[in-house]
């Protein structure tokens, strides 16, 4: 298992929509367990395996509050399936855009179907922070962050932050 850096904001590569996984392999298998070694040493609850630079279709995610006993779930091409008219407003952050929390409004309820790493698939209803971070993770699929869902000004203030950052730590002005 390897930890492996993590694509940060305003990397281009997080707007890239994943491909999906047409069979599940060891190397697939490597992946996952590197994204889950990776996502508990952020420490987040949720990875995608765009954020460490891997277009495919595989999520991570553990919303177990322990930090002794892990509950973790791979996600091998998750779709949403259905989502409740019902809204929640959760404060989201994301691995990529480090320290940064905002309120997000979605679906407070979502039915998702996704692979194991047996193949199997399985479709599983999820409220709170699991319908958050499902959803979460899915849009990072599809190349969607969620400052995507903030109003216009404050995901620009966001994006220049993320670009003058980016250009201090490679020298620039």
């Amino acid at each position: 298992m390897t930890i492996r850096p993590l694509v940060i904001l305003p990397d281009t590569k997080l707007r890239l929509v994943s491909e999906p996984v047409n069979k599940i392999t060891d190397e697939i298998r490597a992946l996952a367990e590197d994204m889950l070694e990776t996502m508990y040493d952020a420490p987040g609850v949720g990875l995608a395996a765009i954020q460490i630079g891997v277009p495919k279709r595989i999520v991570t995610i553990d919303v177990s509050k322990s930090e002794t006993e892990h509950q973790p779930m791979v996600l091998i091409n998750p779709e949403i399936v259905w989502a409740s008219e019902e809204k929640r407003t959760y404060e989201e952050g994301c691995l990529s855009i480090p320290e940064y929390y905002e309120e997000v409004e979605r679906p407070d309820r979502v039915r998702f179907r996704y692979m194991n790493l047996d193949g199997e698939t399985i479709e599983q209803e999820a409220g709170e922070l699991l319908a958050t971070c499902v959803q979460h993770e899915i849009d990072h699929l599809n190349g969607i962050l969620f400052i995507d869902y903030l109003s216009k000004l404050k995901r620009d203030r966001v994006m220049t932050k993320f670009k003058k950052a980016a250009k201090r730590e490679a020298g620039g002005a």
